[in-house]
């Protein structure tokens, strides 16, 4: 086979992979935009997840003074867990237990400690992402066959990928010479802009792709009961580790800020953005936060009544594997540096749904038509090879 007839091939594997599939595709990228932003979106409608500054120099409460807040206002109110997002706009999250059980999510202010309102229990992002991940098809017994259906197109994005660089010959000149020609027709202009904004986001689609098929790597692993993690199981203490005070009241526990300055001491440059208090006698108080690298965090596990660390995650705990992988969910949403991060993902995200787009439009307007020519040539040449072959057969019984 010539090399021409090679790259036409290439041309058409390419080409075909544009089949009805890339609908789908296309809903998946624009849902999977969205929700990259969802909680921005949501904040912009929701006051109560705010957090409005009383002055311009009112400083963050601490987490102790968050708690004492909650508590005056809330007598009745079990405190589980308080999460301090990125965004320093954004309200803390804070997981409470009412008496009757009743278990749900408020929005506190950060600067006040004033609870602001109930986080509704599925509101725009929520949607998005589940919308996204796995076309709200509910998880029964295992991963849903959505998140399955979903993850499976990190596959055919990577193979459109790959194929598209080698259809795309000397690709990297279009970094240099960008070329998008508005006055020669929709196919020439179309057929420009899924060219150059292919090739400005050949790393947002290799790390979208990549990262979509480890969501599916990971969904097979853990439906067949694979593990790759080597986080340890951390018990429960002891009945002997928990002090008993002298007239039978719940033993003091130590303060929260005093936990977390023990966490920072263990963690270097931790910034404890969770804190998860102990849900009865025996449990312990976890810190989490993000370190120097971004994209995954560190933890440590703390007896609540001395202070001594019974476990920590830390980032040199991570074999290479673990490493890798546990970085793919912030690379895939974007969500790991904040506000500026996520509008390049969101506007990434929005460059690669127009390029599905467009190279569904060049499918219906270039590859239908191509095909069936390149069926045409192969029938006459399919043709003209037979009549030959007959000549000389009738020659041969002459």
């Amino acid at each position: 086979m010539s090399k021409k007839s090679r790259s036409k091939i290439w041309f058409l594997v390419h080409s075909w992979l544009a089949l009805p599939i890339w609908f789908f595709v296309l809903i998946v990228c624009v849902t999977g935009t969205l929700a990259v932003v969802s909680q921005e979106i949501v904040w912009l409608a929701s006051p109560q997840m705010r957090a409005s500054q009383p002055t311009d120099d009112a400083p963050l409460l601490s987490y102790d003074q968050v708690l004492a807040a909650i508590k005056q206002a809330e007598p009745q109110l079990l405190v589980e867990s308080i999460n301090r997002p990125d965004e320093s706009h954004f309200a803390l999250d804070v997981d409470v237990a009412y008496p009757d059980g009743r278990t749900v999510t408020v929005y506190v202010n950060p600067y006040t400690g004033v609870i602001q309102g109930p986080e509704p229990e599925f509101n725009f992002r929520a949607f998005t992402r589940a919308l996204h991940g796995w076309w709200l098809v509910p998880f029964t017994n295992g991963f849903s066959w959505g998140w399955y259906l979903v993850s499976f197109l990190g596959l055919p994005l990577l193979v459109s990928l790959i194929t598209g660089l080698v259809v795309y010959k000397k690709f990297w000149k279009g970094f240099f010479k960008p070329t998008l020609r508005f006055r020669h027709g929709a196919r020439i202009f179309w057929g420009d802009f899924h060219r150059l904004s292919g090739i400005w986001s050949i790393w947002f689609i290799a790390v979208m792709s990549i990262t979509g098929t480890w969501f599916l790597i990971q969904a097979l692993l853990f439906d067949n009961q694979i593990s790759i993690s080597s986080a340890p199981v951390i018990p429960a203490m002891s009945r002997e580790a928990v002090p008993i005070s002298a007239d039978g009241s719940p033993p003091p526990r130590i303060d929260l800020d005093r936990a977390i300055a023990i966490a920072q001491e263990k963690i270097p440059g931790l910034e404890a953005s969770s804190v998860s208090l102990p849900g009865n006698g025996y449990s312990h108080l976890d810190i989490s936060g993000r370190g120097w690298y971004p994209l995954m965090f560190q933890s440590a596990t703390i007896n609540p009544f001395n202070g001594e660390i019974a476990a920590s995650r830390l980032l040199s705990d991570r074999n290479a594997l673990e490493f890798v992988t546990e970085s793919m969910r912030p690379l895939h949403t974007g969500d790991f540096g904040g506000l500026w991060v996520k509008l390049i993902w969101f506007f990434f995200g929005l460059l690669l749904s127009m390029m599905v787009l467009s190279g569904l439009l060049i499918w219906t307007k270039r590859t239908a038509l191509a095909t069936a020519n390149a069926l045409k040539r192969s029938h006459k040449k399919n043709r003209i090879a037979t009549a030959q072959v007959n000549r000389e057969t009738s020659e041969a019984s002459l």
